[in-house]
């Protein structure tokens, strides 16, 4: 019976030793990955199932009880103030997400309530057309709390004329432009509106940008690729393949 035997190449040897427990580590970061989405499509789905409340009954949560709270609010929008947030896909149409000024009618604390998306000029020549609901309202909708810093691309210009486009709700950079128009209080996490609103656009939102069984699909993709490289080193550095041949023989 002839035994395995390896001659190992260092080359080879180097090189698997350092991409193998990479690939399997990406793997299991997927899987990770999948979990988290998992639990967020779960804490969404809770939310969705308790009744709306006020801001003020709020007040004592900390900031990872916020995220999907559903909330109501009554006041009015600022016309003719709003934030655009650029470069926002919807069904590959290029658009803006409006961000409107709401100020509740009971305490005149100023809330960013997004209205949802429109589509807009790709070339960035023209604003949009946005509709703007006028006189006191109710409005419905689940708090956003973003899960870390908004990414930027380049340096915000947070400045009249209104509207302006931004490229993300960074509200610690927008007090001082709020500052502008009112001495209000801005409450610190953003409102994202219900769909069957009446102030509603297109109010679309994704729990999450990758589903978990897309996470999986990642995962496999890279214990794939583990497996194909170790098999790799056995074939080139072992005598495996006459081992197999010979028995098929």
């Amino acid at each position: 019976m002839v035994a395995l035997k390896l001659d190992l190449e260092w080359r080879i040897t180097l090189f698997t030793a350092l991409l193998f427990p990479a690939l399997v580590a990406l793997g299991f970061w997927q899987l990770e990955r999948a979990e988290e989405k998992r639990e967020l499509e779960t804490r969404w789905a809770q939310r969705q199932s308790e009744a709306p409340v006020g801001l003020s009954d709020l007040v004592a949560e900390p900031a990872e009880a916020l995220a999907y709270r559903r909330v109501h609010l009554r006041g009015e929008f600022l016309p003719g103030y709003y934030l655009l947030l650029d470069n926002r896909m919807y069904r590959g149409r290029y658009g803006n997400e409006v961000v409107g000024l709401f100020r509740l009618a009971d305490t005149q604390r100023l809330v960013l309530v997004n209205r949802g998306w429109v589509a807009s000029d790709p070339a960035r020549l023209t604003l949009p057309d946005v509709p703007e609901p006028a006189g006191v309202s109710s409005v419905t909708g689940h708090l956003y709390v973003s899960p870390g810093a908004p990414y930027l691309l380049a340096e915000q210009r947070l400045a009249p004329p209104w509207p302006v486009r931004i490229q993300a709700v960074d509200m610690q950079a927008l007090q001082p432009l709020i500052a502008t128009i009112s001495d209000a209080e801005l409450y610190p996490w953003l409102v994202r509106i219900d769909p069957n609103e009446p102030a509603a656009l297109t109010a679309d939102w994704p729990v999450v940008n990758a589903s978990p069984e897309k996470h999986q699909g990642y995962a496999v993709q890279w214990f794939t690729m583990a497996a194909v490289l170790l098999l790799f080193f056995l074939l080139r550095s072992s005598n495996l393949w006459q081992l197999i041949t010979r028995r098929e023989d």
